[in-house]
């Protein structure tokens, strides 16, 4: 449960949607199986799957959220040999060549009798509501996973209005110049790794991992017109990520410092199990986020006052 990539997102509007509110609102939109002639399926599942069933997990003001997708596995390579033998049966029968407009309706055809006998596979995707803080957090590594949540969620509650967290500094100028003073302050220090790339051309890309980023060359990169895209850091040694040019959190590690703040806490079923955890990482994160905020700049408020997003 533990989250690995952070996509944030700023209620331009208080949310004001209690647990028990939001839960039957999410129950009403809950998940259902796909059908035999559908490829993909979303709704909302209990956070707690199999060991809960609300659909709402809420602790220390903080709103957990599940999204449920199924998908049917039908590999395109599977569907064209289908195609091309089926063609060819054809062809040999009529003696004609095939029209394009006459193998792609039976390339339809073929999908649609094989669709039934795909398999399905089933993802989770979760994220939390943090009502104080006025904040959405998607445990998403892409923006398009996040979106697909946020419009279930737009979806189930009528309306929502976000927009994506950002800062006052661009990320790519705070980042080039933390690598370049290599002295990052507010609690931060540089990882091992980070991408450079070219001011004047973005496709030129230099890749560094477990690299002192303070070495001379990586800084020479830097004076000769690149600047920092990715960025590997610490805070206060309790929480490792990579930050990206659009404020996006990757490859978000909990030290064992907080894991074991985690384990000291005795739970014995998987319902205190995850409340301890999402707790626990709530708050942490809490922390974390204000601090980079702040070492960012600030909040750009203009951008959460206006208006919603379509995220």
């Amino acid at each position: 449960m533990w989250f690995k990539n952070l996509q944030l997102y700023r209620f331009t509007k208080p949310f004001e949607l209690d647990a028990e509110t939001l839960g039957r609102q999410l129950e009403e939109s809950s998940f259902v199986p796909c059908g035999s002639q559908e490829t993909s399926r979303t709704g909302w599942a209990p956070p707690l799957g199999r060991h809960g069933s609300e659909f709402v997990h809420a602790t220390n003001g903080y709103l957990m959220i599940c999204s449920k997708r199924q998908d049917r596995l039908l590999p395109a390579a599977v569907v064209n040999e289908a195609l091309e033998e089926k063609v060819l049966q054809i062809e040999e029968q009529e003696a004609r060549k095939l029209p394009a407009k006459q193998r792609r309706s039976l390339k339809d055809e073929i999908v649609f009798s094989l669709l039934p006998k795909a398999f399905v596979r089933s993802s989770l995707q979760y994220a939390y509501i943090s009502p104080r803080d006025n904040l959405l957090v998607v445990n998403a590594a892409s923006a398009k996973r996040a979106e697909e949540l946020i419009d279930d969620l737009r979806s189930a509650l009528g309306s929502l209005s976000l927009v994506p967290l950002a800062s006052n500094s661009q990320p790519i100028d705070v980042m080039t110049r933390w690598v370049d003073s290599a002295q990052p302050g507010q609690g931060f220090e540089l990882g091992e790794e980070c991408e450079l790339r070219d001011n004047a051309d973005i496709s030129c890309v230099i890749r560094c991992k477990n690299q002192n980023l303070a070495a001379a060359e990586i800084v020479n990169h830097l004076k000769t017109g690149m600047h920092v895209s990715k960025l590997a850091l610490n805070w206060q040694q309790r929480i490792e990520f990579v930050l990206d040019e659009k404020l996006v959190i990757k490859r978000l590690r909990f030290s064992e410092m907080v894991q074991e703040q985690a384990d000291d806490i005795e739970a014995d079923d998987v319902a205190t199990r995850f409340d301890v955890d999402f707790s626990i990482m709530a708050l942490e994160l809490a922390g974390f986020l204000e601090a980079l905020l702040s070492a960012l700049g600030g909040e750009d408020l203009n951008q959460a006052a206006g208006g919603a997003a379509s995220a």
